[in-house]
């Protein structure tokens, strides 16, 4: 088909001729209250007198005309040409122009001619004969590229806008596709540079993060870690698992509130803090309240949520502080679940608080859950909502805690594309029974009396540890640390005093506890000095050693010795 006699019956193209023939005849009484177009300035065409093939020859973006329910091709200007090269009037669309095919329209123009709507399609790649360098000076001296030292790829990107146009007996598709190359190459890059960007924050979020988590002498611990998907910024979750001595376990897990390398690194720091404040055994309170202070003076921007739980054995509670954070969970062995109540203080970095201590029982056989709130908050829904959720998750979960881990992941719908980062620590303090239960073994004293109560503590130490079936070398050196402990603690405490051993798996723990608030140091004694000796002696024949204030009041010294394996 002819383009120009074809084109002449498009809408509106016989109305201006028309008009052009009559321009001398009186208005109709209906065009005398229409605005009338302003005469064109001497010397320039008006848009009357300019032909559709003209104006659309003129465009620098690729223009195709097809016509009829065969998709015929009717026309295509010079870009079109440029790009794709010349195209045969007249022929199938699907047979001479393959490009369309490439770009997916095909479907398109059969759905634009049916429907008579207009259809888009943004950004999409198709190979051309040649890159276009139609922008190339002006374009290369805004963004400073030199094109010529690029090689041509081959292909380009297109929007492309398919237009119904037609009269009564016949109808078509006008196609222009407006070459978005360089717009799609930018934003390819930018998506380069953001997943560079977001690998180098999980790399570094990771190598913060414990490479292998503390395994204590009376807890199953098992912990993990999910990144947020690829459209979303890794935060600064974290946790740690840290043991403390005589048995005791420190647990924190926290949240940055912050996206990117910087939201890990300074997870990073309050990381590497939390350990250098739990190793003076401080309660869970006084841990935060030292993190706090750090918060704000590492950036004042960023705060954090955090909390610090401790496990004592002894005494079956965990007893934790919390800032801002999320409550923990207990299960017991029955499967009812219980969630940690107040105290909850301010997020770290806030100020101006003093944090409190609580508890919450944790008896053989149960499991506590800590997380972060990227397992429980969803959009549009209140957090309570998914703690519930949880809680729920929880009461039927059973198995190792790597093995609860997952299902708890699994039952609140965390998946690769998941919007925030979770991390999620599980621990269980298992109910032994059988052979396992005779390698956990609890012994205690009081110690009455003055002076006298120095030999009881000996004799009774050394029918304790032999009757625990330790070798006699492992036994003597165990004696020495409790009467040293023991007269350490009657020479510089106040009663009420209490010897207490314990033994486990991996090792024998000796602890001493008196009313006296005054911790030890070991000290070099000078040879004159008749004092001072006993601390140097347990720290050179024990493995370790440490002391604490205890909750109530005076302080705990301890002692341990690892078992032979």
């Amino acid at each position: 088909m002819n383009f120009t006699r074809w084109s002449a019956r498009l809408p509106g193209t016989q109305r201006r001729a028309a008009a052009r023939t009559d321009r001398g005849s009186v208005p109709a009484a209906r065009g005398e209250y229409e605005r009338q177009p302003d005469p064109a300035p001497d010397g320039v065409p008006s848009l009357e007198d300019l032909s559709v093939r003209e104006v659309l020859g003129e465009l620098p973006a690729l223009v195709a005309l097809v016509y009829g329910p065969e998709h015929r091709l009717a026309y295509v200007n010079g870009a079109y040409a440029a790009a794709f090269g010349p195209r045969t009037v007249g022929t199938l669309v699907a047979d001479s122009c393959p490009e369309l095919a490439e770009l997916g329209l095909l479907p398109l123009l059969d759905q634009v001619l049916r429907s008579g709507k207009p259809r888009t399609v943004k950004s999409r790649k198709v190979h051309v004969r040649a890159r276009s360098d139609r922008h190339q000076d002006g374009q290369d001296a805004q963004d400073g590229h030199d094109r010529q030292d690029r090689p041509d790829s081959g292909e380009g990107s297109y929007t492309v806008t398919c237009t119904p146009v037609g009269c009564a007996d016949s109808g078509g598709v006008l196609i222009f596709a407006a070459d978005v190359t360089d717009h799609a190459e930018a934003a390819e890059r930018l998506r380069t540079s953001e997943r560079r960007h977001r690998q180098t924050a999980v790399t570094l979020q990771r190598s913060l993060l414990p490479q292998e988590l503390e395994q204590p002498d009376d807890l199953r611990v098992a912990a993990t870690y999910q990144p947020g998907g690829k459209d979303a910024a890794v935060g600064g979750d974290w946790y740690d698992v840290i043991t403390l001595g005589a048995g005791r376990t420190a647990l924190v897990i926290g949240d940055v509130m912050g996206r990117g390398v910087r939201a890990a690194a300074v997870m990073g720091q309050l990381r590497t803090a939390v350990r250098a404040y739990a190793r003076l055994d401080l309660p869970p309170h006084e841990v935060l309240q030292l993190l706090d202070g750090l918060a704000a003076e590492i950036d004042a921007s960023q705060i954090a949520t955090c909390v610090y739980a401790v496990h004592d054995p002894d005494e079956g509670r965990l007893v934790y502080a919390s800032a801002g954070h999320l409550p923990i969970l207990v299960r017991d062995e029955d499967g009812a679940v219980e969630r940690a109540a107040d105290p909850t203080g301010p997020p770290l970095g806030t100020g101006g608080w003093q944090h409190t201590s609580g508890s919450i029982a944790l008896p053989p056989g149960s499991t506590a859950v800590l997380y972060t709130d990227g397992l429980v908050e969803r959009r549009g829904e209140d957090i309570d909502e998914g703690i519930e959720s949880l809680e729920r998750a929880l009461a039927g979960a059973n198995g190792s805690p790597q093995v609860v881990c997952d299902r708890l992941i699994r039952s609140l719908g965390v998946t690769a594309d998941h919007d925030d980062d979770v991390a999620v620590l599980v621990l269980q303090y298992p109910a032994r029974t059988g052979p396992d239960a005779e390698l956990f073994h609890n012994a205690a004293l009081d110690l009455l009396g003055g002076v006298e109560a120095a030999p009881r503590a000996r004799a009774f130490a050394s029918g304790v540890l032999s009757s625990w079936r330790f070798p006699v070398e492992l036994c003597d050196l165990g004696v020495l640390a409790t009467s040293e402990l023991v007269a350490n603690s009657l020479q510089h405490g106040t009663p009420p005093m209490r010897l207490r051993l314990r033994r486990t798996d991996r090792r024998l723990i000796i602890e001493v506890t008196d009313g006296d608030d005054h911790l030890p140091r070991r000290r070099r004694a000078e040879p004159a000095d008749e004092a001072g000796r006993g601390i140097s002696i347990v720290a050179t024949i024990a493995s370790s050693w440490g002391s604490r204030r205890t909750p109530g009041g005076g302080k705990a010294v301890w002692c341990e010795f690892a078992l032979p394996r």
